[in-house]
C-alpha cells in the first residue's frame, strides 16, 4: 500500500514539498530511496526541480512586489531586512547557500529578488544552489538509511519507527514556525 501510495503521489508530494520549503520531505524522502519505494536519482531530480521552481518564483515576486510582500508579515519583515544586509555585503554567495539557511529559505529569495540582483545571474546561480542541495541532503538521508542498517540489522523492522520519527520531527519543526508567524 505504501509502495503504490509513493509511486502515485510520491514524486508530486515531493516537487510541491520542496517548492513550498523542503528540507523535511526531502530528507524523508531520501530514506524511502534507500528503502527501495523510491528511486534517488528521481528523488534528487525532483527535489532539485520543486526547489529551483519555487525560489525563482519568490525572486520574480520579490523583484516586483518585495516590500509589499515582506509588509504582509512582520516576522518576515524582520526576517527580509536581515536578509538584505546579508545580500549586499555577499549577493553571489548568499544565493548559492539560502536553502542551507534555516528560517531564511523562503524569505531570502524574495529579499534577492528585492535587492536588484541581476535576474540572469540568479537563475544560473539559484539553479547551481538547488542542485548542490538537492544532492546533500537527497544523499545523505539515502545513506542515513546505510548507517542505520548497520547500527541496527534490517531496517525493515523499525521503518515505520524511522518513518513517524521523521515525520514527526518535519510536523514539529513545521508547527513551530506556525506557530511563531504571526497572523494578519
Amino acid at each position: 500500500m505504501l509502495q503504490e501510495f509513493l509511486q502515485d503521489f510520491g514524486y508530486f508530494a515531493l516537487f510541491l514539498g520542496t517548492f513550498f520549503e523542503g528540507e523535511t520531505i526531502l530528507v524523508l524522502a531520501g530514506f524511502l530511496a534507500f528503502r527501495g519505494y523510491m528511486d534517488i536519482n528521481m528523488v534528487v531530480a525532483t527535489a532539485f526541480f520543486g526547489s529551483y521552481a519555487g525560489d525563482q518564483l519568490w525572486y520574480y515576486m520579490g523583484r516586483h512586489k518585495g516590500r509589499q510582500i515582506l509588509a504582509r508579515r512582520p516576522r518576515w519583515q524582520a526576517l527580509g531586512d536581515r536578509a538584505l544586509k546579508h545580500v549586499r555585503r555577499h549577493p553571489d554567495l548568499w544565493v548559492l547557500i539560502f536553502r542551507f539557511v534555516y528560517g531564511l529559505r523562503t524569505v531570502m529569495p524574495v529579499a534577492i529578488g528585492l535587492s536588484g540582483y541581476p535576474p540572469l545571474r540568479y537563475l544560473i546561480l539559484n539553479g547551481i544552489g538547488a542542485i548542490v542541495w538537492a544532492l546533500a541532503l537527497g544523499l545523505a538521508a539515502y545513506h542515513f538509511g546505510t548507517v542505520l542498517e548497520g547500527i541496527l540489522g534490517s531496517v525493515k523492522k523499525y521503518e515505520l519507527w524511522v518513518l513517524g520519527g521523521l515525520l514527526a520531527i518535519g510536523g514539529l519543526l513545521w508547527l513551530r514556525r506556525w506557530l511563531k508567524t504571526p497572523r494578519d
